[in-house]
């Protein structure tokens, strides 16, 4: 009787696993994959495009540096055990570099930012060989990356093919919408007031695309240091040129921004913050500025509002949060 009982479970189970094949189902990841990412910003394509085919999990939360960002032993674990790891590369997790190009020998990890043709990505005088990594800052680029993290996942589970095409289709249609909006509210920036400076260079493709001159007191890392001569340089600009508004953000602090404030009012400028901009981190998990989406378009309407331009103040969809 026990060896018949048996025998019926051994037949059912080959019964499930052969209906689950004829179904597509891939057996290797019946349970949702376990992708890691870096950032935030990857975190969130990552979601947008497996759905519930994966659980994904950020190593470096709101208000986390990733130019200065190291591994711990939790994050360690954590890649270990994933299916799928993605980082952004183009020397953004700097402190990780090296840790990623041995971990990808043995596992499965993927640079998406690297998928960014080279004529489409800036360069800078301070970094030979290297580029702004800030890509994400421009949405029309960010595009590429929703499609690598696609191909990542098609790639690690390939039965999901077709759930992660048309989801990544979905998402790039929201982002198009988006730079409809940017586009559209940006231009109404009056030209002399399209100055963008914040503490560090990360907004030089947001400019490029937005037609806005950005000027960072630090350089494209935040582990480059903003010297007395660049302060006062900057000083004068905002004298000379009458800016009356500067940005911090999120993910660096905010003393040097200070500094050229009390320094232009020193000099008789006034000059106030125009608010704090999503640059290497997006807002909190559950917000709408905790999405892709809602960081830039957070940024968008931040800058052009503070401007002197004209968008709504729930921005591109109405869901900014009251005084964002």
């Amino acid at each position: 009787m026990q060896l018949f009982s048996a025998a019926r479970h051994i037949v059912f189970g080959l019964t499930l696993f052969c209906a689950a094949l004829a179904a597509g189902v891939s057996i290797a990841h019946a349970k949702p994959l376990n992708v890691v990412a870096t950032t935030s910003m990857i975190a969130d394509a990552a979601r947008q495009v497996a759905g519930d085919r994966a659980e994904v999990k950020a190593l470096m939360g709101p208000g986390v540096d990733p130019h200065s960002y190291r591994q711990t032993r939790s994050d360690i674990a954590a890649m270990a055990r994933a299916d799928l790891v993605l980082w952004h590369g183009l020397y953004l997790e700097a402190q990780l570099e090296e840790f990623f190009l041995d971990l990808e020998k043995r596992r499965n990890v993927v640079a998406v930012g690297e998928a960014i043709a080279r004529d489409k990505l800036l360069s800078h005088a301070e970094y030979k060989g290297r580029f702004d990594p800030h890509v994400w800052m421009d949405p029309k680029l960010w595009e590429t990356v929703v499609y690598a993290v696609r191909d990542a996942l098609i790639n690690t589970d390939p039965a999901g093919e077709a759930t992660y095409r048309a989801n990544a289709d979905a998402h790039v249609a929201e982002i198009k919408k988006l730079i409809s909006y940017m586009t559209s509210v940006t231009a109404t920036v009056p030209k002399k007031s399209r100055v963008l400076l914040t503490a560090h260079d990360a907004f030089s493709y947001f400019g490029r695309g937005y037609d806005f001159e950005v000027l960072g007191i630090q350089g494209i890392s935040t582990e480059s240091e903003a010297g007395l001569r660049r302060v006062e340089e900057l000083v004068n600009t905002i004298v000379e040129r009458k800016i009356s508004a500067v940005f911090v953000e999120s993910s660096v602090p905010e003393r040097n921004v200070r500094a050229l404030i009390e320094g232009a009012a020193a000099r008789g400028q006034d000059v106030v913050i125009g608010g704090t901009l999503y640059s290497d981190a997006m807002g909190d998990p559950g917000t709408y500025e905790g999405t892709y989406i809602g960081m830039i378009d957070h940024n968008a309407t931040l800058i052009t509002r503070a401007l002197g331009g004209q968008a709504p103040a729930g921005g591109f969809q109405g869901k900014l949060a009251a005084g964002s």
